[in-house]
């Protein structure tokens, strides 16, 4: 084979040089040969497809997508477009590695009869109802990521949310009624009235007030046996005195 291709050079070379070429020419057909083989018993092909945006106006970056967890990965072209080469039959996962658009995953089915046309199942969230999509794929993005809050401008309607706020504005209230609410009253009422504001400002007097509700004893009685109590008696202090003078 070699003195067919290179009549030239062979006839120059020595006749064991030329049967070591003939040899491993022979090597490399049969190594074509097998190759050839387990390519027709192992198929391979190529999966494609494209990714879009809602917006048609709006450009998608280059995004990564892998398959199985990214035993195979590539990248977008700027059409969006996409190619995965020499993928082997099976069923594979396909992912769109994306930080600012969500993309479904899709479950790609390759047989090895049918190679040209997988079966294609979508997902458009994990665990959400599988549907059947064609090919080549077309995915289109679902939402975008938020990572942000946006600032909010001055809100007059979240300062009276404010708790501190409407305490002050319920005092300010009830200042400007409790003048009005006390021309109304009855003077036992008004009188009534200032009694609690005053044992308010004193709180022994609220104190003896709430005991002589428990009790069931006036007020002016209570203190009138207080201060009984305070005094001693003429007898006690005559006694005193008459211990004194003995000593």
């Amino acid at each position: 084979m070699i003195t067919l291709l290179f009549p030239h050079f062979t006839a120059r070379l020595p006749p064991s040089t030329t049967m070591t070429f003939s040899f491993l020419a022979l090597i490399a057909v049969a190594l074509s040969f097998l190759l050839s083989s387990t390519s027709a018993i192992d198929p391979h092909t190529n999966i494609q497809g494209r990714l879009k945006l809602p917006d048609p106006k709006h450009s998608l970056n280059s995004t990564r997508l892998t398959l199985n967890d990214g035993t195979f990965s590539t990248y977008t072209l700027p059409d969006g477009t996409f190619t995965f080469y020499r993928v082997p039959p099976g069923v594979h996962l396909l992912d769109v590695q994306s930080r600012e658009h969500h993309f479904s995953q899709v479950k790609i089915q390759l047989l090895s009869d049918s190679m040209d046309s997988p079966k294609c199942i979508e997902y458009i969230y994990p665990g959400a109802p599988k549907q059947s999509i064609d090919y080549p794929l077309v995915l289109t993005a679902h939402a975008s990521y938020q990572y942000y809050e946006p600032r909010q401008g001055f809100n007059l309607y979240g300062i009276f949310k404010n708790p501190m706020l409407l305490m002050m504005l319920v005092m300010g209230g009830m200042m400007v009624l409790m003048p009005k609410m006390m021309e109304g009253l009855d003077p036992e009422q008004k009188e009534q009235m200032q009694r609690q504001m005053e044992l308010q400002q004193d709180p022994s007097k609220m104190l003896s007030a709430m005991w002589g509700d428990l009790t069931g004893t006036p007020q002016g009685e209570s203190s009138a046996t207080s201060e009984i109590e305070k005094k001693p008696s003429a007898k006690a202090g005559s006694k005193t005195a008459r211990r004194g003078k003995r000593d």
